[in-house]
């Protein structure tokens, strides 16, 4: 599934979404096909894809409500899309061709927060090694007994960091160290958004909340 068959689902039925519903979709999709622009630009992947899920999951009210609580935010959008995917696409999409992508972004510790809590001598964060361990164990955990929003928010945490990274300065653009989780990141985010966006598709009049910036005249 990519940035065309998703476009042309959401112009044959385009018509039937409530308002909040097809502005976050027609966002999202267009953000997936300028992510499939980039080419091996990695960097540009993530980036537009990531814009692409905060165009999919954030919601404003409970933003206003909760202002810290992103995270939060993340695991009700995981919690409605594995509710709504009764074939189990995104599970699938995990497990048999991602599977190694996402272990191997899970044993990184560049993209685990208390480590560099650590580094930075945030106070006790001393343990981040025992913490990435835990953490590990219970994302297998989870991956083997197919708890997808678990899953999900193993990964997303470490993708969070990520974003942080890059977003905020912390990276240099095509540099050559730590490639290995941007390509990573890119390439989970890549096959995850388009199955996300087709999930709210097919159920338009579920609460997907209201999205940031509406259009105003």
């Amino acid at each position: 599934m990519n940035y065309q068959t998703l476009k042309e689902k959401q112009r044959s039925f385009r018509d039937g979404f409530p308002e909040t519903m097809g502005l976050r979709v027609h966002r999202a999709i267009s953000w997936i096909g300028r992510a499939e622009t980039a080419g091996e630009d990695n960097d540009a992947r993530f980036i537009f894809l990531w814009i692409a899920f905060n165009a999919a999951y954030a919601d404003e009210a409970e933003f206003t409500r909760n202002p810290q609580g992103e995270r939060t935010t993340f695991v009700e959008y995981f919690n409605r899309l594995v509710r709504l995917d009764s074939e189990k696409a995104i599970y699938k999409a995990l497990w048999s061709r991602f599977s190694g992508p996402v272990r191997l972004l899970m044993q990184n510790r560049y993209v685990f927060g208390p480590f560099w809590q650590h580094h930075n001598g945030v106070v006790g964060m001393q343990d981040w090694k025992f913490r990435h361990e835990a953490a590990g164990r219970a994302f297998s955990t989870a991956f083997s007994s197919g708890d997808t929003v678990k899953v999900l928010s193993h990964v997303f945490d470490r993708l969070y960091v990520l974003r942080n990274q890059i977003m905020h300065g912390g990276s240099t653009w095509n540099s050559k160290i730590n490639r290995e989780q941007v390509r990573d990141g890119a390439a989970i985010l890549g096959f995850l958004m388009p199955v996300f966006v087709n999930l709210m598709m097919d159920n338009p009049h579920e609460d997907w909340g209201v999205p940031f910036y509406p259009v105003v005249d």
